[in-house]
């Protein structure tokens, strides 16, 4: 079976989801604004670390849902794709993060244990984030689903959120760029919230 399909999917929709203001966006953004880049590179050490637990034990459940209860996974299923579809319109329907940069601005500087350890207890105390990613292995895990495929696609989530989130921590202080960014915000949070939808009527609708 040609799994490049699924992962380029996964990868565009989590890529989506990292942009969308949320908790880890703001935390970025704020550490990077306070105190300094290197802070926001940190903090995004942290997220992505984070986001290796949720996916550990999401992964970790849905297989065991699958050997154990068809009936269980299946209204995990149904329950994560309702979830994918909620914040889908939710995201068309936000009003944009309403980040107050310039208020935010501070002179000292912040260590890179204290920035990775808010990085990373804002990602991995986010309920909403396993709710994100159990949704995302419904989709993605299936009774014949290879381990080298779900290792491709937790690399690739990790990596995507360290690499967008440094991104931001560098970038997005830049007062030309940071208007450029929350100028689209609302055609980032259209496109993410219609991948969403798609992708909960997907799950809802697929039954093998």
């Amino acid at each position: 079976m040609n799994y490049l399909p699924l992962i380029g999917t996964v990868f565009l929709l989590n890529l989506l989801a990292a942009m969308s203001p949320g908790p880890d966006f703001v935390m970025t953004v704020r550490n990077s604004l306070c105190y300094s880049s290197r802070a926001g590179i940190f903090t995004a050490l942290g997220i992505s670390l984070a986001l290796g637990v949720h996916l550990l034990y999401c992964a970790a459940g849905i297989g065991y849902l699958i050997s154990t209860s068809i009936l269980l996974f299946s209204i995990i299923k149904i329950l994560g794709a309702t979830y994918l579809i909620y914040i889908g319109i939710a995201s068309i329907r936000a009003r944009g993060s309403r980040l107050d940069l310039a208020s935010e601005r501070s002179g000292s500087d912040l260590s890179r244990l204290k920035a990775f350890r808010l990085g990373f207890l804002t990602n991995v105390l986010n309920p909403k984030a396993t709710l994100f990613f159990l949704s995302l292995f419904t989709f993605v895990i299936g009774a014949d689903t290879p381990r080298y495929v779900i290792l491709i696609i937790s690399g690739l989530i990790m990596i995507t959120a360290f690499c967008w989130f440094s991104i931001v921590s560098i970038f997005l202080a830049q007062p030309n760029i940071q208007q450029i960014f929350l100028k689209y915000e609302k055609a980032i949070n259209l496109t993410l919230g219609g991948f969403l939808i798609l992708l909960g009527l997907k799950i809802a609708l697929t039954f093998n």
